[in-house]
């Protein structure tokens, strides 16, 4: 196998399920596709695909050859990326991630700066939760993300720079019958649902330490937009980094809740990359746009 575009027709061929959908996708003919997988399980010796009559399913050797196919495809690219890139960023793509809050509203910003300087660079952003971010980091399918790092401690495998730090604040609609009765009492706040992204375990055992009970959150999403849609429209209670709330409650769309016992939580927000690798062009300048509108934050 000197070459990947066989590993690509097997990739195509496992997301896709049938033959005829995945050499549509390759632009391929179906005869075709199925001597490129064929000549693949030649090369390596093993069958990578049970073939039925409904389409396709992976075998044990698949599935590791899979795993195996995209990391490779995905560090072909990186390496397109940083060659294309090297010298006036006039081309390539960077990929990057971000945790819920950091997208709603920082990642945004740098990304905005990037596109105005170099217009010709592509953006592909993956927005998830900081263990998934990890991981996909890790397979390459991404440079760098931008996430909670409080459980990242002590990882060897990462590069680290954190970020600003921003208080935690509990939040609500204009109209919500708590306002009325602010501080809050516990009680009065338990008896609405609370709504999150997946919270780090510290921060889960502050609020359970508060008495919200083993599973602190009624609502699990991490997409924060849609948090906040949720909250604007309903009496959901939610709770974020102020940073990224603070315009919706100057536009009068959210409004922020006190409490009457301390919620001594913040955000955690930091760059992560791959120890010991170096970023691209493109990676390496929104890096560096990242750290500039930190420090003028």
């Amino acid at each position: 196998m000197n070459d990947l575009r066989q590993l690509r027709h097997f990739v195509a061929l496992a997301e896709h399920g049938h033959f005829a959908r995945a050499a549509e996708a390759v632009h391929l003919s179906q005869p075709a596709l199925s001597r490129s997988i064929q000549a693949l399980e030649s090369s390596l010796g093993c069958a990578l695909v049970n073939r039925h009559s409904r389409g396709i399913s992976l075998t044990a050797h698949g599935q590791l050859v899979l795993e195996h196919a995209r990391r490779l495809l995905a560090g072909s690219q990186a390496l397109s990326n940083a060659v294309s890139q090297l010298g006036n960023l006039a081309s390539g793509e960077v990929r990057l991630g971000a945790g819920p809050y950091p997208a709603a509203r920082r990642v945004p910003q740098a990304m905005g700066s990037f596109a105005e300087r170099f217009p010709r660079v592509r953006l592909h952003l993956l927005i998830d939760n900081w263990q998934q971010l990890r991981r996909r980091l890790l397979d390459d399918e991404i440079e760098l993300f931008v996430a909670d790092i409080r459980e990242f401690e002590g990882d060897p495998q990462l590069h680290i720079e954190p970020l600003r730090v921003h208080p935690g604040v509990l939040f609500c609609h204009p109209q919500h019958p708590l306002l009325q009765r602010q501080p809050v009492g516990l009680q009065d706040l338990l008896d609405y649902p609370l709504a999150g992204t997946q919270l780090p375990e510290e921060v889960s055992a502050a609020l359970r330490n508060l008495g919200a009970g083993a599973s602190p959150l009624t609502i699990q999403c991490d997409n924060f937009m849609v948090l906040k849609e949720l909250v604007s429209s309903s009496h959901v209670v939610s709770l974020a980094p102020w940073d990224v709330i603070a315009q919706d409650v100057a536009n009068g769309r959210l409004a922020p809740l006190q409490i009457s016992v301390a919620l001594s939580q913040h955000s955690a927000y930091g760059i992560v990359s791959r120890a010991g690798h170096s970023l691209s062009p493109g990676a390496a300048q929104l890096r560096l746009i990242l750290l500039a509108q930190d420090a003028a934050d």
